[in-house]
């Protein structure tokens, strides 16, 4: 349906209606903006088009929310000298592109109000039509946003309270059955107008319309019910946890209570990852990290420049596979000695900035189908002058055997002290252990770890470069305006993206299964190991120090005043100061009485009241 400028928009028949505005239109000058809390917030520039008042100007601070359904405006004078700074309005970058719909009515992500309430399914329906939306990265999507919204659809659920259930996750289970269940009888009338549904509708509803050979789909996200939906993204264990782009309850960082504002910063934080990714937000952080890759991977097939990786990198068939992860991240605690105590005042907890992604954009990784060799021929292609990407058996020899510090752990998670291990490594590895023992590897000859058999892929390249590059600089904008929310969220997406690489269940669809690449986790997480031991060796020649625990990229030391073992640098995967704390009396009593490494964890835990050891 076309609408010009000025056109009354009357799909709904409202009383009142008011003007509609595309999404490649400008707004007329008297339109309502977004979420106007007073006559004054939207002010008219020398060109006549209306500008939007700044995120802070309209949201007040979250223990200050009133009730009602507008806020009063809060001057940056009035916030409390904590608050962030303020941030930058939304942009027009997910306009076109997605809608929020709440009970007052509906809005473009950048703010120009577009219909009055949807208040039944069939008005659902007009409305995704009406907007033409298309897709960016991922299907279009309409954000419904409040539980007043959900009930004008006919969308409430009554899974019980939280108090009548010992486990949290016996009231998500009854609630997103619960959901599922209404909206497949609230839904009929789209699927009559020609709409099929995706899969199992949920806190998703995934909707597609086929008009000759056209297809057309999107996805719509119920706000007030994404808590039904567990996923190792979001987090569980009778709290939730992150919630993608919404964000986090426990964090601070999930949407304001009342529904106005609330979808005026899930509108600003759209057209930040509109602006930023080129993307909208997947269902999870996980799949928004795919959604920029097939991005890139549809640039470089179009402009036939860049690696185009179109298949997955299963596990070859491995003689001999280790359980678990192919190259685990590192846990390890030690006793401290004494005199390590003696002089020391804090604890304290660095780690690498960023460090799954810093190494996903420097590593080279292996695609296509790789080669199986044996003996001789595995040998001779670990020989060549750059080591191709691959799975190698070695032989990693017992740590006693070696000059190796013991303040360390065993430079690979699968080594033993006492004994000879066969063991598959990635190229990582067979590089970081010929390093000598200074620079965090053992100084082995190839001959030394008797390589035994060997898969190598045929072609190799930065696979990752250009979405690491993405993600970085759009984590850059995010620390350097105080944007908490989308830093975690860019956090959550190269985590959960690489996490998930190495579970095929993730990619089941043919068009996903290139996301299926347990080699390249593999590599990173290795990589990642390999520069923390030598930044450990690093420090222990320049001060002295030796860690007394590591988890996975941070590293904890007992120092005395006066010593900086944080690195200066700004860029990723260097060592950052995480946190510390006084080495106190009872902290101190609990290390030296500890008579295991258990006992040494508790007294660390105890020492940092955040327990959250890690900022991957």
């Amino acid at each position: 349906m076309a609408l010009k400028k000025g056109e009354q928009f009357t799909l709904f028949e409202l009383e009142s209606p008011e003007s509609a505005t595309r999404s490649d239109e400008v707004p007329e000058p008297d339109q309502p903006s977004l979420f106007d809390v007073d006559d004054t917030a939207c002010l008219e520039t020398d060109s006549g088009v209306a500008e939007h008042p700044r995120t802070d100007d309209i949201v007040a601070p979250p223990d200050e929310r009133s009730n009602e359904m507008e806020t009063e405006p809060t001057q940056a004078s009035e916030l409390d000298a904590t608050e962030p700074a303020a941030l930058p309005p939304p942009s027009e970058a997910a306009d076109g592109h997605a809608v929020i719909v709440t009970a007052a009515g509906t809005y473009t992500p950048s703010g120009h109000t577009l219909t009055g309430p949807v208040d039944s399914i069939e008005k659902l329906d007009k409305l995704i039509r009406w907007a033409t939306l298309t897709p960016l990265g991922a299907p279009a999507q309409i954000w419904i946003v409040g539980i007043e919204a959900c009930e004008m659809l006919g969308w409430i659920i009554d899974p019980g309270s939280e108090d009548d259930v010992d486990d949290m996750e016996i009231l998500r289970t009854r609630a997103a059955d619960e959901l599922t269940a209404i909206l497949h009888a609230t839904l009929t009338p789209m699927l009559t107008a020609g709409w099929e549904l995706r899969g199992e509708p949920g806190h998703v509803v995934h909707l597609s319309r086929t008009t000759g050979n056209f297809t057309s789909m999107v996805d719509i996200f119920i706000e007030p019910y994404v808590w039904t939906y567990w996923n190792k993204d979001f987090g569980w264990g009778n709290r939730v946890g992150d919630m993608g782009i919404l964000g986090s309850p426990t964090a601070g960082t999930y949407l304001p209570d009342d529904d106005l504002p609330a979808a005026q910063e899930l509108g600003r934080r759209l057209a930040w990852c509109a602006q930023h990714l080129g993307v909208l937000p997947g269902p999870t952080p996980a799949r928004t990290g795919a959604a920029i890759v097939d991005k890139i991977k549809r640039d470089r097939t179009r402009s036939g420049k860049g690696i185009v990786v179109t298949v997955g990198g299963p596990v070859p068939p491995l003689d001999g596979e280790p359980r678990g992860d192919l190259e685990p991240a590192v846990g390890w605690t030690r006793i401290p000695d004494l005199e390590e105590l003696s002089d020391a005042t804090q604890l304290v907890s660095i780690d690498q900035r960023a460090a799954y992604l810093a190494s996903a954009g420097m590593l080279e990784f292996g695609y296509g189908k790789p080669r199986h060799l044996r003996g001789e021929n595995a040998l001779e292609a670990a020989r060549q002058s750059k080591t191709p990407f691959g799975l190698w058996r070695v032989t990693l020899p017992p740590g006693d055997m070696l000059a190796l510090p013991p303040a360390l752990p065993l430079p690979h998670p699968h080594m033993l002290a006492d004994q000879p291990v066969q063991t598959w490594i990635t190229t990582v590895s067979l590089d970081a252990l010929q390093t000598s023992i200074a620079d965090g590897g053992i100084g082995a000859e190839l001959d030394d770890l008797d390589i035994a058999e060997a898969w190598v892929y045929p072609e190799q390249g930065r696979a990752l470069d250009k979405w690491a590059k993405i993600l970085r600089e759009a984590r850059k904008v995010a620390v350097d305006t105080g944007d908490t929310a989308m830093k975690r969220f860019i956090g959550a997406c190269y985590k959960g993206y690489i996490g998930r690489m190495v579970n095929p269940d993730m990619w089941t669809a043919k068009q996903m299964q290139h996301h299926h690449q347990p080699l390249w986790r593999a590599a990173i997480i290795a990589h990642c190991r390999w520069r923390g031991r030598r930044v450990a060796m690093r420090i222990a020649r320049e001060t002295g120090r030796w860690p007394l625990r590591t988890v996975t990229d941070s590293w904890v030391y007992p120092l005395p005043p006066g010593i900086d073992i944080a690195d200066n640098s700004d860029a990723l995967g260097k060592m950052t100061l995480e946190k510390s704390a006084p080495l106190t009396e009872n902290i101190t009593v609990m290390l030296t009485d500890a008579r295991d490494t258990h006992e040494i964890n508790l007294a660390l835990k105890a020492a940092f009241t955040d327990e959250d050891e890690g900022n991957i």
